[in-house]
């Protein structure tokens, strides 16, 4: 009986779905090829819209879909709920912190990247990122006690700290964010409280280090995002550091001082520690640096795709860290394995060839940016296309439908309904948001 070929990926991120579909009939015949599917969550998410989550517009089973679920027809693959801890690359192992071994004759590694404070983690406790489920439920909390607290609280100025939300960093996790938080105060809370009126107190500030909103976008989008979101309310602030964040607030390079309650960190990431797992090549970021074939340098068995790798397009830039080039990466690496099961791959394998699409974000209610190519689509018809590719591309006829009627009815009625608060205590201790 012929051995089966066996891949391990690691990762059920978008780059790690493709490639394990793109070997669901891998070999000849059918089931030539064994397929391991690990990730440390039983869930595969839809980060894109992932910060819906953390202002209350969408629910966390809206956009995150079983891996189990997922996978279910394929008979080739297995899905393994662990965290890796170290790769044997002498004995083809992984590793697991629940005590497996798993053999692979190729390996897929699509760990991703996380939260980059520069140095800084300890500013984790007072500001979260934005990646995962329990970042998003946890900034959802923040916000939605933050008025809650400010309707009781006896100080005036403790109450405009606590209404007062900072996010750092104006990419497109950013701008969509700050645009969402101002929409959540200005819209959907309108009428609902006493004591206070969150469409005239709250104050959202944006903070870019660097001089323009969107750095990847080109410039006349970015000076539309720019006016659209002060348009909205939301204090844009460009070439301003933060040397510092704290419960009570943000502090400025320039010496400005905002005091404010929640604090999201959408400034930076960096890779996981995958590269170390198997002492690869790596650049600033920690990403791994990739042969034209997606492989890891001296070890042509292992691959490494999505934002872990530090990949060039055929002119020599650097492929970006969106979920479309993670797809692709997968689906190539998916194919190349396929091949290389069935004894057909060429050898050298032809390189990865990365084909940019596009770049979307949105701004807020009726407005977004899109640049696919020459063409930029901007305003209401830039946030219908945006709203219909982020459909497009969910899991399942059931979250289409889901998310749609959400869309749908939250433009009717300025409602959300993903607005309960099961989170209570920030990491750095205490029960009010950002103060121990």
């Amino acid at each position: 009986m012929t051995q089966p070929f066996r891949v391990v990926i690691v990762g059920a991120g978008f780059g790690g779905l493709e490639a394990a579909r793109a070997l669901a009939r891998a070999g000849p015949p059918r089931g030539t090829v064994e397929v391991t599917l690990v990730d440390r969550q039983n869930h595969h998410l839809f980060q894109p819209l992932l910060y819906q989550v953390a202002t209350a517009a969408l629910s966390p089973g809206d956009i995150a879909w079983p891996a189990r679920s997922i996978f279910r027809r394929q008979r080739n693959l297995a899905v393994i709920m662990a965290e890796v801890a170290g790769v044997d690359t002498e004995a083809r192992l992984v590793h697991t912190r629940e005590g497996l071994a798993l053999p692979y004759d190729a390996l897929m590694l699509a760990t991703g990247t996380t939260h980059s404070y520069f140095g800084r983690d300890e500013w984790a406790a007072v500001a979260p990122g934005l990646k995962t489920i329990a970042d998003a439920t946890e900034i959802r909390g923040r916000l939605l006690l933050a008025f809650e607290r400010a309707e009781i609280a006896a100080d005036a100025d403790e109450q405009r700290r606590l209404l007062t939300f900072a996010v750092v960093g104006g990419g497109p996790t950013g701008v969509e964010m700050a645009g969402a938080m101002v929409e959540l105060a200005r819209h959907t809370l309108r009428g609902e409280f006493r004591r206070i009126d969150p469409a005239a107190m709250t104050r959202v500030v944006l903070i870019e280090a660097g001089p323009r909103l969107l750095p990847s976008f080109p410039e006349d989008l970015s000076r539309y995002a720019h006016r659209s979101l002060e348009r909205m309310g939301v204090q844009v602030l460009t070439e301003t550091l933060v040397t510092g964040c704290d419960g009570e607030g943000v502090q400025c390079g320039d010496g400005r001082r905002i005091p404010a309650s929640t604090i999201v960190w959408a400034a930076g990431v960096t890779a996981t520690p995958a590269g170390t797992w198997i002492e690869a090549p790596r650049d600033r970021a920690g990403r791994i640096t990739v042969m034209p074939d997606l492989s890891v340098p001296g070890h042509p068995e292992i691959f490494a795709i999505g934002d872990l790798a530090a990949a060039t397009d055929a002119e020599g830039r650097p492929v970006p860290g969106i979920a479309p080039a993670a797809k692709q990466m997968g689906r190539y690496v998916g194919r190349l394995l396929a091949a290389r099961a069935a004894g057909g791959q060429r050898s050298p394998a032809p390189p990865f060839v990365y084909r940019h699409y596009g770049d979307l974000a949105t701004i807020g209610r009726r407005s977004a940016v899109v640049a696919l190519g020459r063409i930029r689509l901007t305003g209401l018809i830039g946030w219908w296309f945006w709203g219909i590719a982020h459909i497009w591309f969910l899991i399942g006829f059931r979250s289409r439908v889901v998310v749609s009627f959400e869309w749908l009815w939250s433009y009717l009625t300025f409602q959300r309904g993903a607005r309960l608060i099961t989170w209570r205590r920030p990491r750095g201790g205490g029960d009010a948001p950002g103060r121990g």
